[in-house]
């Protein structure tokens, strides 16, 4: 199906990454139609626990269902909330999952880059998995909100990538 052009203003709209990148905004009630990306359907088995979720599971997701997901370790222990995910658009990858530590609404919050890689997903409990201690997590190159580092440059992403034992995500 070809995609169509928005063309209500007084119709909300949803900013996706495909809009981001250049596609057409999708609206937010979209009227029912013939395209499978819109469709309702009933999960399918082993898929019931991530109903609620944009997307069919935790294989493909759209990224903004993520953020606000908590980040905990192994122990359970919560370490802060996922704020943004990172893409290398050249390649199309997920580099980094930006994690919010501390502070108190948004106000005081250290910003830490964690590879892709390090996270493990845990959809039913709608968070992910970080396989580091607090100490760890502390010691950690952070920046905040107004003071970003420059994610392309390869010397710094070696460094976070070392810092959580992750491959690179371009090796």
């Amino acid at each position: 199906m070809e995609p169509r052009k928005y063309d209500n203003p007084e119709q909300s709209l949803t900013t996706t990454l495909g809009t981001t990148l250049g596609a057409d905004a999708i609206p937010l009630d979209t009227p029912a139609s013939d395209d499978a990306r819109r469709a309702v359907r009933e999960p399918v088995p082993g898929e019931e626990q991530y109903v609620g979720r944009s997307g069919p599971g935790p294989k493909i997701m759209a990224a903004d269902t993520l953020e606000g997901d908590d980040i905990v370790n192994t122990a359970g222990d919560k370490l802060g909330e996922l704020e943004h995910i990172m893409i290398d658009v050249p390649s199309g990858r997920v580099a980094y999952a930006v994690l919010s530590f501390g502070g108190f609404l948004g106000m005081g919050d250290k910003l830490f880059a964690i590879p892709w890689r390090a996270l493990q997903i845990d959809p039913p409990n709608h968070r992910f998995i970080l396989d580091v201690d607090k100490e760890t997590l502390e010691s950690a190159p952070g920046f905040d909100k107004d003071h970003w580092p420059s994610m392309a440059d390869e010397q710094w992403a070696r460094e976070i990538h070392t810092h959580y034992k992750a491959n690179p995500y371009w090796d």
